[in-house]
């Protein structure tokens, strides 16, 4: 009896509960295991810039309303890109050392993102969609 009580108060619970709240961000990253790996990013990145007619080592773009984005690089040879499409996105990406690679992709809305590379030669991507 004590459990049909128990399992009644859960589904008539369940029933009224108010609906949920969309919001929230899903993340993918992917970073550098090993050389190889790293140069793949790399290459991929290049192929970004390439086809976007991008000439300079960091570079951010923004398509949307209300979006924030900060990119710092002390160092030398790294190539850092932030790319995003929608409203309400912030993303930071710091770069320290030498050689590191980075791309934040945020799309959707309020995406929020903040990558610190520091040392040599990593590499790394972030690809997310905010709802």
């Amino acid at each position: 009896m004590k459990r049909t009580i128990i399992a009644l108060t859960l589904a008539a619970s369940t029933a009224i509960a108010a609906p949920a709240m969309a919001g929230g961000t899903i993340s993918f990253e992917v970073e550098a295991q090993n050389a190889n790996d790293a140069n793949a990013i790399r290459a991929g990145l290049t192929l970004y810039q390439v086809m976007n007619d991008i000439k300079t080592n960091g570079h951010i773009t923004q398509n949307g309303v209300n979006n924030l984005a900060a990119l710092a690089q002390g160092g030398s040879g790294h190539v850092g890109l932030i790319h995003q499409e929608g409203n309400n996105h912030e993303a930071s990406l710091n770069q320290t050392g030498s050689n590191n690679s980075y791309g934040v992709f945020q799309f959707g809305d309020g995406a929020s993102g903040h990558v610190e590379q520091n040392g040599n030669g990593q590499a790394g991507l972030l690809f997310q969609v905010g709802f």
